[in-house]
């Protein structure tokens, strides 16, 4: 009698126990929907940036997405990843733009970035501002 009773106090204080977590981290979710639906809405539509349009023409018309694409891993690292790997200032603008006619490796791992030697540095550090726009 003693085992039941006792084992019927543990259960009961587990089932007590447990719902508390769970509303907490519902509550939580929650919250963190409601804030990152609101960041969306906030967020600047970084179309209306003129440098969005430059560099979205210029990436169309290169091999860039042989090798990546906005949202997905393809050879490289999605053009999103990259936006939220590097903050979007001049000096950032430039080593990516290097990156591009240059190419380069270890960074994102092993795989190499294909040098583009064709490509003007003007033109690159375009793509690269276009890119790190879609930062999310």
């Amino acid at each position: 009698m003693k085992k039941i009773l006792f084992s019927s106090v543990v259960a009961l204080a587990l089932i007590a126990c447990g719902g508390a977590d769970k509303e907490k981290k519902d509550a939580a979710t929650t919250e963190t929907k409601s804030e990152a639906a609101e960041a969306a809405a906030t967020a600047p539509d970084p179309s209306a940036n003129p440098d969005y349009e430059k560099g979205l023409a210029l990436v169309a018309g290169s091999d860039c997405l042989t090798c990546h694409k906005v949202d997905e891993k393809v050879i490289g690292p999605s053009y999103r990843d990259v936006a939220n790997k590097y903050e979007n200032t001049e000096a950032n603008v430039k080593m990516l733009a290097e990156k591009v006619i240059k190419g380069g490796t270890g960074v994102w791992g092993e795989v190499a970035m294909t040098a583009h030697p064709t490509v003007t540095q003007a033109d690159a550090e375009q793509m690269v501002k276009y890119i790190l726009l879609l930062k999310k």
